[in-house]
C-alpha cells in the first residue's frame, strides 16, 4: 500500500500530488504479493512500525517475549505448511537470538525466512560504533542456507522473492533477510516500487528420479529377505500422505517412523515396527531411507545397530546427502511426493513381497513389547512417575486426534514418544535433529496459529524453563494451548546432591515450584496434579475449554535417567571426587 505526499512533479514541472511510497511499504507488500499470511516476532527499532504496517495491511502478527521464540514458530510454521515462515527481529542482539532458531530450522530442513534491520552500512563497515552494531550478514552465513542483504528500496522485491524461494526449495532450511533501517525508512516513486514488486512462482518446483534409479531401487526392495522402509519428518513435511500409505499397504513393506513422522501412517498399523525398532534395525537387509537422514538419530547407519550387510536406498532430493555416512546402493534424488508416484508407477503387482518369516518374526517381538509396554504402564507409583502420567495423558489424547502435541525435555521427549501414539501426519513437533530444548513454546503457538487446533504441549520442567515467559503471549492471543509440565525437580532428575558446598548440584531444580501459578498471573488456569486420575481430570478439562491452561505434574524426584536415552553420549572421565589431588 502506498502513502501519497505532494512534490514538485518533474514531468510538468507544476506542485502536483506524486504517489510515494517506502521500504517499510514495499516489504509488506512484497510479503503480501507472496501470500505471506502470518509474521512471528518481536518489535524494536528499526522494524516497530514495520509490525504495525503488516497488521493495519492484513497481515497477522505475533509478537513474543524472545526472538527465538519467535523464530521457533516461523520454522514450525513452515514445516506444518511447506511455506516458509516468517520471523521478524530487531538488529544485533534481537538477530542473534533469532538466529539461533534459524540455523536449527537450517538442520530440520524447515524452511523459514528471518528478516532483521540493521544498522547503517557506512557505520558499520567502518566500525564506527553505531547503535547495535554488526556485520549481520555475515555472522548468518555460516549457519543458514542463504543470507542476502538489500541496500536498496528498489531491491526489496527482489530480496524477499529471494529468500522465500531458496527457503523452500530443494532442500528446504533456513534464509536471513538484512534490512538496514535507512532502506526501510527510504522514499521512493510509488510506480516504480510496484514495479519492482516480485511474486514467485513454483515457490518449490518438483524434482523427479529417473527411471533407471526407481527400477534399481524395486529391484533391490523386490529380492530383499529382510526389507525395511524408515519414514523421516521430511516424508511428513512432503505432505504426500496418500501415496506414502498406498505404497507401503500395496507392498506390505514394514515401516519405522521417526519421531515427527509419527502418524504419517497410525503407530498401530499392522506394518508398524516402532515397538521393535532395535531388532528391525539390527537385521534389516534392505533399508528404504524415506526423507530421513542416516544422522546421529539413526547412528549412522553402522553396527552395531545396524546390519553390517544391509544395502540402503536413499529418497532425498539434496544429491549430496548421498553417501555421507554409509554407501547408497540406490540413490533416489527428487521430491519425496514425485519419488513414491513413480515407485508406485513402475512397481508390478506382487513384485515385492515381504517373506513370511520377516514378518513374523517382527510381529512376535512387536506382541512381546507391547506386553512389557503394558505391564510398566499398569503400575500405580506414588509418587507419580513419567510413565503414568503419560500415560493420563495418552488415554485423553486418543479422544482427541486433532489436537497437535509439542514435545520436548530429556526423560519427558523420550518416553513421551514411546508412550503416545499417533494417528494424524504432522501432529507431532519436538526438538528434532539437533535435539534443541526451548523449542515448545514456540512451536505451540505454531502449530495453534496455522491449523486453528488446540495443542498440547508435553514439556519436561527443565526444557519448559527456556522459553516459559511466552505463557504470556499464549494468553495475550487467547489460544488454545495446555501446557503439561512434568516436574521432577530437576535437569533429568531432582535427586541430585551438592556434597561440596550450600549450592544447588547442577542439575537441581525447585522441586516445590508451582508453574501453575505462572500462567494464572496471565489470565490463564492453572492445575496441579499429583495422581494420573487429577492429570486425566485436569487435561480433560482445560482442552474443553478451549483456553490457555497449564498442569503441573509432580513427578517422582528420583524418576528418570541422566541425559534420558542418549546417556551414552556423555564423554567418560573421572568421576568427581574420585581424586582429591591434580593429575601431574
Amino acid at each position: 500500500m502506498t502513502t501519497a505526499s505532494t512534490v514538485e512533479n518533474t514531468a510538468t514541472g507544476t506542485d502536483a500530488p506524486a504517489e510515494l511510497t517506502d521500504g517499510y511499504h514495499l516489504v509488506v507488500d512484497a510479503l503480501k504479493l507472496n501470500n505471506v499470511e502470518t509474521i512471528y516476532g518481536l518489535v524494536g527499532i528499526p522494524i516497530t512500525d514495520l509490525a504495525r504496517l503488516a497488521q493495519a495491511e492484513g497481515i497477522r502478527y505475533i509478537g513474543f517475549r524472545h526472538e527465538s521464540d519467535a523464530g521457533h514458530a516461523a520454522a514450525a510454521a513452515g514445516f506444518l505448511t511447506k511455506k516458509p515462515g516468517v520471523c521478524l527481529t530487531v538488529s544485533a542482539p534481537g538477530f542473534l537470538n533469532g538466529l539461533v532458531a534459524l540455523a536449527n530450522a537450517t538442520t530440520n530442513c524447515f524452511p523459514m525466512v528471518q528478516i532483521s534491520g540493521s544498522s547503517e552500512r557506512h557505520l558499520v563497515d567502518l566500525k564506527r560504533g553505531d547503535y547495535e552494531e554488526m556485520d549481520q550478514l555475515a555472522a548468518a552465513q555460516p549457519f543458514t542456507k542463504a543470507a542476502f542483504r538489500v541496500s536498496r528500496a528498489e531491491d526489496i522485491g527482489l530480496g524477499i522473492a529471494r529468500a522465500l524461494r531458496t527457503a523452500a526449495s530443494g532442500r528446504p532450511g533456513g534464509v536471513y533477510l538484512d534490512i538496514p533501517a535507512a532502506v526501510l525508512g527510504e522514499v521512493l516513486d510509488a510506480a516504480a516500487g510496484a514495479a519492482s514488486l516480485r511474486q514467485v512462482v513454483d515457490l518449490a518446483p518438483r524434482q523427479l528420479p529417473g527411471p533407471e534409479a526407481v527400477d534399481r531401487a524395486i529391484g533391490l526392495l523386490a529380492n530383499a529377505e529382510r526389507p525395511l522402509v524408515v519414514l523421516g519428518k521430511g516424508a511428513a513435511y512432503s505432505q504426500a500422505d496418500a501415496q506414502i500409505r498406498e505404497f507401503i499397504e500395496s507392498t506390505g513393506l514394514p515401516f519405522q517412523p521417526m519421531s515427527m513422522a509419527k502418524g504419517l501412517l497410525p503407530d498401530d498399523h499392522p506394518q508398524s515396527v516402532a515397538t521393535t525398532r532395535s531388532l528391525a534395525l539390527r537385521n534389516a537387509d534392505v533399508v528404504m531411507l524415506v526423507g530421513a537422514r542416516l544422522n546421529w538419530l539413526l547412528g549412522h547407519g553402522a553396527a552395531p545397530q545396524w546390519n553390517p550387510d544391509a544395502k540402503f536406498i536413499q529418497v532425498d532430493i539434496e544429491p549430496t546427502e548421498m553417501d555421507s555416512n554409509q554407501p547408497i546402493a540406490a540413490p533416489l534424488i527428487g521430491d519425496v511426493g514425485s519419488v513414491i508416484e513413480a515407485l508406485l508407477e513402475r512397481t508390478k503387482p506382487g513384485q515385492i513381497a515381504v517373506p513370511a518369516s520377516w514378518r513374523e518374526q517382527l510381529a512376535a517381538r512387536s506382541a512381546q513389547n507391547i506386553a512389557k509396554m503394558a505391564k510398566r504402564l499398569g503400575v500405580e507409583h506414588h509418587p507419580m512417575r513419567f510413565d503414568g502420567a503419560l500415560r493420563a495423558v495418552r488415554d485423553v489424547l486418543a479422544e482427541r486426534p486433532d489436537v497437535y502435541v509439542v514435545n520436548e525435555g530429556a526423560n519427558a521427549l523420550d518416553t513421551a514418544r514411546n508412550v503416545i501414539g499417533m494417528s494424524v501426519p504432522r501432529h507431532r513437533l519436538d526438538s528434532g535433529t539437533w535435539g534443541v530444548m526451548g523449542i515448545g513454546m514456540g512451536y505451540a503457538i505454531a502449530a495453534t496459529v496455522e491449523s486453528g487446533s488446540p495443542v498440547v504441549a508435553i514439556e519436561g520442567d527443565s526444557a519448559f524453563g527456556f522459553s516459559g515467559m511466552e505463557l504470556e503471549t499464549i494468553c495475550r492471543y487467547q489460544l488454545p494451548i495446555v501446557v503439561v509440565i512434568l516436574n521432577n525437580g530437576g535437569v533429568y532428575r531432582g535427586d541430585d546432591v551438592n556434597s561440596f558446598s550450600s549450592d544447588p548440584s547442577p542439575t537441581t531444580l525447585m522441586l516445590n515450584a508451582r508453574h501453575d501459578r505462572l500462567i494464572e498471573a496471565f489470565g490463564g488456569k492453572g492445575y496441579q496434579a499429583t495422581t494420573p486420575t487429577e492429570l486425566t481430570t485436569a487435561l480433560t478439562e482445560a482442552l474443553a475449554s478451549g483456553g490457555p491452561a497449564l498442569i503441573d505434574c509432580v513427578i517422582d524426584p528420583t524418576d528418570g535417567t541422566e541425559s534420558g536415552h542418549i546417556t551414552h553420549l556423555n564423554p567418560a572421565g573421572i568421576t568427581v571426587g574420585a581424586q582429591s589431588t591434580p593429575t601431574k
